[in-house]
């Protein structure tokens, strides 16, 4: 007697299954992805219900939505766990500056980077922000990406904050993949607040996280019970490690969760803050002291890595991911995706350049952009790996090996992109 299934997937070369304990890989285990070779996956009502040997799961299972992988590859969504994806305009200008040698942090000084955005964002509609979220989360879809993190912080006053988490839900709302919301008020200081960093301060703990707390308990994320976070940009020329403490404990008091952008110039000292703070994740991590790696590595916070920056800019200095985890620490990759320094939706090529520049294995690649940057976005228990019970977010890859994923860049190789069990993507219906 077969049980009716929503979806099935038959003769998958290999099943990638990314599977865990129940928390982030860390070490060695990164270097596990979980293959079943000819293999099959059953889900019901969104849910993965079954998977293992493919004649195995046809015998179990029934379904007129059916797909012969025909050898190919199967993985989890992708998460992507650090993206500021909302926002209106672009830096096309700023992209030349940088080619002629103009440093990121000049500019952010010189009133352009995130302040050039903040303009165009606080004059934009929300209908606006919405209909260029939804084209870009698109473009996320297309490379496999089904849950992603979004940040505000290109708002910098309270009512252009709100108006960010306002689009943010809509886009939830509107778009296939699932969004984790996180306000990054504190993603640098407003025009208005040049002379009074500290007033800003005042008001980002006063008004703005309050006021985004209210937001959220009022959204469909709250009575979903789907995580809130927030973040703080800790670096020279931007909040210093007096400020985003005080706006780490205010929003912790407030009952979000942490993030912190940290270490991604200089080192003052946010990795330590976070992680004794409870952070669910600290990210860039290009300065992170020896100290702080071995904090990092003793604690449940993941550390988030974007070689897609440090590519972006330019650099020949990227985060030391490959010490990161021989050193113990649970590493996630992401995109950053955002108009300055990392105007990227990919995470297949945000995995080829971990590889190439930050010497990881593609399984460490694969494990970091699925199963440990789910976790990095409060997202691991349902997403970023193929367990029973999890989200049916699944990429069906135009090949039969997953280590191509990382080692073809430029063409994006995912044919088929299951969320919730139903097929939202598919390229030969394109």
């Amino acid at each position: 007697m077969q049980t009716n299934a929503d979806l099935v997937i038959l003769n998958i070369g290999q099943l990638v299954t990314c599977s865990s304990d129940g928390k982030p890989k860390r070490g060695v285990a990164m270097r596990d992805v979980g293959i079943i070779e000819d293999a099959g996956v059953a889900c019901i009502e969104g849910k993965i219900a079954a998977f293992g040997r493919s004649k195995d799961v046809a015998a179990a299972f029934a379904s007129t939505d059916s797909i012969d992988a025909d050898g190919r590859v199967v993985t989890p969504g992708f998460v992507d766990p650090h993206t500021h994806i909302v926002f209106a305009g672009n830096r096309l200008n700023e992209f030349e500056l940088k080619i002629e040698g103009a440093d990121y942090l000049d500019i952010l000084k010189q009133g352009g980077g995130i302040i050039s955005t903040v303009r165009r964002t606080r004059e934009a509609s929300i209908e606006d922000l919405i209909e260029h979220g939804i084209s870009r989360l698109d473009k996320m879809l297309a490379c496999g990406t089904t849950t992603v993190e979004i940040k505000t912080g290109y708002g910098l006053d309270p009512a252009t904050e709100l108006k960010m988490l306002a689009a943010i839900g809509e886009l939830d709302l509107a778009h296939p993949i699932d969004i984790v919301p996180t306000l990054l008020a504190a993603h640098a200081f407003p025009p208005e607040f040049a002379d009074d960093n500290d007033g800003y301060v005042d008001l980002i703990c006063g008004e703005i996280l309050p006021q985004a707390w209210d937001w959220y308990t009022r959204s469909h994320f709250c009575e979903e019970r789907r995580p809130i976070f927030a973040d703080v940009f800790c670096e020279r020329n931007a909040f210093d490690l007096r400020q985003s403490e005080r706006i780490l404990k205010t929003a912790k008091a407030l009952w979000f969760g942490l993030k912190a952008h940290a270490d991604e110039f200089t080192n003052l000292g946010c990795s330590r803050l976070a992680i004794e703070l409870g952070a669910v994740s600290i990210d860039h991590l290009d300065a992170i002291s020896d100290d702080e790696i071995k904090l990092l590595a003793a604690s449940e916070t993941v550390g988030v890595v974007t070689p897609t920056v440090n590519f972006n800019l330019g650099s020949t200095h990227f985060a030391d991911a490959r010490k990161l985890i021989d050193s113990g620490c649970a590493v996630a990759i992401s995109t950053d995706y955002n108009p300055g320094s990392a105007p990227c939706p990919s995470q297949p090529m945000t995995m080829a350049l971990a590889c190439r520049y930050q010497k990881l294995l593609p399984s460490e690649a694969l494990n970091a952009a699925t199963i440990n940057a789910a976790f990095a976005a409060g997202a691991g228990n349902s997403a970023g790996s193929i367990r029973e019970g999890n989200q049916g977010d699944l990429v069906l890859f135009n090949t039969s090996d997953y280590r191509e994923i990382a080692y073809e860049f430029g063409a994006e190789m995912a044919e088929i992109v299951v969320k919730n069990g139903q097929v939202v993507f598919d390229t030969h219906q394109a």
